[in-house]
């Protein structure tokens, strides 16, 4: 599975593995009105927070997987909605795959990320996100909250798009991420598209599954 971003080295897929990683700032600052957090704040706090994060510990900075992925479990996933996410990747398919196919996909597909980027986490040093203005109205559903990362060489855009949740627990939740003009989702339903063509929805689970056994999270 080629993957445009993994092309793109440095500074680039820092910033991806910074943002695969931006809710863990969950762990230290929650606001008791997280729910009405406007998308543009939410953003700002968890990024900025984040790089402290990683900066803060060692064991994440050297691409800890395991520590990582409780990180995820964790922090991570009540910031995202990593369904939306995974059905996105996957395509029109995702709507005949049973519930099991379904859970074995987000599974696999959310260690495919952890351990994609988790060697990227070493090159957190200086950097600074900046959010850009923003102007939103309270009837959004879906926003695009787009942020400069500062650090070694020139700026990085990093753009997040949103979606307002209902319910207790609800608030604006990340289901995509763009990196250096590359939306991360798009880019992974084009391989999964030509994998599900060839072998099903099996075929894909089974070659994630066969890719996470064998990345050991530098690639």
């Amino acid at each position: 599975m080629n993957n445009k971003i993994l092309q793109r080295r440095g500074f680039g897929r820092l910033v991806l593995a910074g943002a695969l990683l931006f809710g863990a700032a969950t762990a230290f600052v929650r606001p008791a009105h997280a729910a009405d957090e406007a998308p543009d704040a939410l953003v700002k706090r968890l990024s900025t927070d984040v790089l402290e994060t990683i900066k803060a510990d060692t064991s994440i900075k050297a691409g800890d997987v395991n520590k990582i992925m409780v990180l995820v479990d964790s922090k991570i996933m009540p910031n995202v909605n990593f369904q939306r996410m995974t059905a996105s990747a996957v395509g029109p398919a995702w709507r005949q795959a049973t519930p099991e196919q379904q859970k074995k996909l987000q599974e696999e597909f959310k260690t495919l990320l952890v351990r994609t980027y988790a060697g990227a986490l070493d090159q957190v040093s200086d950097q600074t996100v900046t959010v850009r203005p923003f102007r939103g109205s309270p009837e959004d559903t879906e926003v695009l909250i787009r942020t400069e990362v500062k650090g070694r060489g020139d700026p990085v855009q990093l753009d997040y798009r949103l979606e307002k949740t209902p319910g207790q627990g609800g608030g604006w939740k990340v289901y995509n991420f763009n990196v250096l003009g590359v939306w991360l989702v798009d880019t992974y339903r084009t391989q999964f598209s030509q994998e599900i063509n060839a072998r099903g929805i099996d075929g894909l689970i089974a070659a994630l599954a066969a890719r996470n056994k064998g990345n050991n999270g530098k690639s």
